[in-house]
């Protein structure tokens, strides 16, 4: 039924009518809860990976991610299909990064994502602490 909903999921966001084989396997480990490591080549799908099973799963999706200018593409593509997500990084005001907060509080933040070294700063742990994070993924 999981991988039903994923193909759904994939076909409704993304138009694809199926997975590329390795994207489906992963998939399906996401979707099992089990812990999974994907590696393929730029421009192969490794998005696909942890977005469709983001959407999948009841609360946020946190998704680590070095690169800001990756960051905005990621969340300007999702958020054109459909998919409300946001990021956390350096290049945020004081009063954006408030906003953000405020976005992902009243759940209307699917996908964050946020770089690594956000991690170590006390205010996004404590306001991680309350929430329902379901999955976390690292891209590159």
């Amino acid at each position: 039924m999981e991988m039903e909903q994923a193909l759904e999921v994939l076909h409704k966001y993304y138009g694809y009518p199926s997975f590329k084989p390795i994207q489906e396997r992963a998939v399906g480990s996401i979707l099992s809860g089990r812990d999974t490591f994907v590696i393929m080549p730029t421009g192969g799908g490794k998005s696909v990976c942890y977005q469709v099973p983001a959407l999948l799963f009841e609360g946020l999706t946190i998704v680590i991610s070095p690169l800001i200018s990756l960051m905005k593409e990621q969340v300007d593509n999702l958020e054109a299909l459909g998919v409300h997500a946001a990021y956390i990084n350096s290049t945020l005001s004081a009063r954006e990064y408030a906003q953000v907060k405020q976005r992902i509080y009243k759940r209307e933040v699917k996908i964050l994502y946020v770089a690594p070294e956000r991690l170590g700063v006390a205010d996004f742990m404590e306001m991680l602490s309350g929430l329902c994070v379901d999955f976390v993924a690292v891209d590159e």
